[in-house]
């Protein structure tokens, strides 16, 4: 398998490139920021791309989108250590077939990259819960801190109606509280 890592931090790569070659993978190319890897990508056409989500400049799920766009066929894996479900699903709406670990040892990346190339294993981005517009609104008030009565005050409801709104927020983030909803929130990518 002739593979290609993209990693904006050398020391990662050149681990992953000597642990992907003892395995009796081919590094074909190496790329620090999405740019480059689209580039190098197109021009020499591995099996497989390794992409970090966050890079300087074009970050990962750029690259991976525009890698689609101009027909790449090959494997798009991303290699990070964020594992919050918005990312996951960002990953397969931009054309990714595979998301791993940074933590998985080279022999099993060599695995599971052989069970995604058989189609045994692929990536299935979560279901995220769908939030209406006063929801976010609401969310975004309460991520501030405010009260039921400032939110209410703030959006021109009722605080009856903001405290109806906060139920269904609370049941679709599957939360008890302010803390969880917050907490749920972030990690699914509604709060930066």
């Amino acid at each position: 398998m002739r593979v290609l890592v993209a990693d904006d931090h050398p020391l990662f790569r050149l681990g992953l490139k000597a642990g992907l070659e003892a395995q009796g993978l081919t590094v074909v190319a190496e790329a620090e920021n999405g740019q480059e890897a689209l580039d190098k990508a197109l021009a020499l056409k591995p099996d497989a791309v390794l992409l970090d989500l966050r890079m300087p400049g074009m970050d990962g799920l750029t690259c991976a989108r525009k890698l689609r766009e101009r027909g790449y066929r090959g494997l798009i894996a991303f290699l990070t250590t964020y594992q919050e479900p918005a990312l996951l699903k960002e990953a397969a709406l931009a054309g990714a077939d595979a998301y791993f670990s940074k933590e998985l040892s080279a022999p099993e990346l060599k695995r599971r990259l052989l069970r995604v190339m058989q189609g045994e294993e692929r990536l299935t981005p979560p279901d995220l819960p769908s939030l209406t517009p006063r929801e976010e609104e609401v969310l975004a008030l309460l991520a501030q801190g405010l009260s039921v009565k400032e939110m209410a005050k703030a959006l021109g409801l009722s605080p009856d109606t903001v405290k109806d709104h906060l139920e269904n927020l609370y049941a679709k983030l599957e939360a008890r509280n302010r803390v969880e909803a917050l907490e749920k929130a972030r990690s699914l990518g509604f709060l930066q």
